[in-house]
């Protein structure tokens, strides 16, 4: 039977101390947009804003969803003025049509179909964006052009198998075999794998697989999260568990923020930004189908399975029936880790539009009031894998490949929709 994904423990951590901190962020977060901000980074804003409790710790129906409203919003944006590849082609060009009023028409549609809950949220800030555009043919145009590339963005995307993701799973028994982690009793979205990816070839990313348990390898990576990542540790340092808690949250929000600092720091024209916000969120969507493909293929046990039974014929390892990680494990098999995965799918793509020195304070939801600052993208995206591992949720072997995934899916999403050269006759 298909169980709600993401729960109890997860739910008090991610979602319980997050929404004052979300409350405030969003407000800041709007003031701070002024000048700099367009109608690009102000929808992606209501978007995040939209997840919780919608999809709040479903960080797969998040990835697919935010990866929907961006392919509307840069669909939209380019139907005005034709600067690069669209997602779904067909959209009538509309010069003269209002900018604000399409990304505003665009985002709104696509939100209340998929967020319906979410509707007075949405619906509230879909009339201020119209309330500030000039009546005429242009606020009608940038409408219908809105609403036109939602529809076509939706349909597309209609039947790409996300519906089927939450099938059953019963684990194996078996060394090395993933089995459920308290407090959870059931595996999340095992069919997530079967979705359709929306820019990459997923022969082209795959993973070699974990481990051999009887090697002194897995023996070496075993003690390393048992040592740093266990509640009780005294090797993880105070700054480590900073980050393990920092980068607990959701993936998707989390660079989805970092892309909206990253993008108004760069002062971006709203088609490059539309462009950006894409092939980030279509990163990590795809970096989402791609690792649970390998995940529920490899089936591969969490650091907590391996210790408590430690029958996986190493004479290096052994039981420890009290050990506990530091937080709590995600009920999703280990190998190779997503949250990795995800976090380099982003910074790879948005390297690709800005580079990677790119100096950002970031903002955590699941450590609400502290802050992080970076000089580079990879440099987050590196601390991101890591915390994992002083979290006690996920070997090394799982950041390391996770890594490799998730460079490889971000570098590939950013080659779509390229610039189109305009030929010019003499």
């Amino acid at each position: 039977m298909a169980r709600p994904v993401w729960a109890a423990g997860l739910i008090i951590l991610a979602v319980t101390l997050a929404s004052p901190a979300r409350a405030r962020a969003a407000e800041v977060a709007r003031s701070a947009e002024g000048a700099r901000g367009n109608a690009v980074t102000h929808w992606n804003r209501v978007a995040t804003d939209a997840f919780i409790p919608s999809q709040g710790t479903n960080p797969m129906a998040q990835s697919r969803t935010l990866a929907i409203v961006h392919a509307a919003i840069h669909d939209a944006v380019n139907a005005i003025d034709r600067r690069f590849e669209s997602y779904t082609s067909g959209l009538a060009e509309a010069p003269g049509a209002s900018l604000d009023a399409a990304v505003a028409a665009a985002a709104r549609d696509v939100l209340v179909t998929l967020l319906p809950d979410q509707a007075a949220l949405v619906e509230a800030e879909y009339t201020r964006a119209l309330a500030v555009v000039a009546d005429g043919p242009g606020k009608a145009a940038g409408v219908a052009t809105g609403k036109a590339s939602a529809a076509a963005t939706l349909t597309r995307r209609a039947r790409d198998g996300a519906a089927e993701g939450a099938i059953a799973y019963v684990p194996r028994s078996g060394p090395g075999e993933y089995q459920f982690t308290g407090p959870f009793d059931f595996a999340a979205q095992p069919g997530w794998g079967r979705v359709k990816p929306f820019v990459i070839d997923l022969r082209e990313h795959a993973v070699p697989g974990p481990q051999g348990l009887g090697t002194e390898q897995y023996a070496r990576d075993l003690a390393h999260v048992l040592a740093i990542g266990g509640a009780d540790s005294t090797v993880r340092t105070l700054e480590q568990s900073e980050i393990a808690k920092f980068w607990y949250e959701d993936s998707p929000l989390g660079w989805n923020r970092i892309a909206n600092t990253a993008i108004r720091q760069r002062n971006l024209d709203p088609w490059t930004a539309a462009r950006a916000f894409a092939l980030v969120n279509f990163a990590m969507a795809d970096g989402f189908i791609v690792g649970f493909e390998a995940k529920y293929r490899f089936r591969f046990w969490r650091p907590e399975t391996a210790v408590r039974q430690a029958a996986d014929g190493n004479p290096r390892t052994k039981a420890d029936q009290t050990w506990k990680p530091f937080l709590i494990t995600p009920p999703v098999p280990d190998y190779p880790s997503t949250h990795t995965v995800l976090g380099w799918a982003a910074a790879e793509a948005l390297i690709a539009v800005l580079g990677d020195d790119v100096p950002f304070v970031a903002d955590s939801l699941t450590l609400p009031g502290v802050t992080r600052r970076y000089g580079k993208l990879s440099v987050a995206a590196e601390e991101n894998g890591l915390s994992r591992i002083y979290a006690g949720i996920h070997f090394q072997h799982a950041v390391k490949d996770g890594k490799r995934q998730g460079r490889s899916v971000g570098r590939a999403a950013a080659k779509a929709l390229q610039p189109i050269r305009v030929t010019r006759r003499e």
